[in-house]
């Protein structure tokens, strides 16, 4: 057994007063005591969202710019 009597009986009655099971309130210990980090897209889109809005003079100029690098034929 990964865990000692009590610390299980502990789990157990834990999961019957919330209605759950063991397993998920060991998944959820876990995630609370090691959160995910976040992924790199989900992150570069948080930044993003979060960054202050900026001026833009010519956004056709600027729209054109962005999308010649990703179109290198442009």
């Amino acid at each position: 057994m990964l865990l000692d009597e009590d610390r299980y009986q502990r789990l157990e009655r834990a999961a019957r007063a919330r209605r759950t099971s063991v397993a998920t309130l060991v998944r959820e210990a876990v995630d609370a005591a090691f959160p995910a980090e976040p992924r790199p897209r989900a992150e570069a889109g948080r930044r993003l969202l979060d960054a202050e809005p900026i001026a833009v003079e010519d956004w056709d100029r600027l729209k054109g710019e962005v999308e010649s690098m990703y179109d290198p034929s442009r």
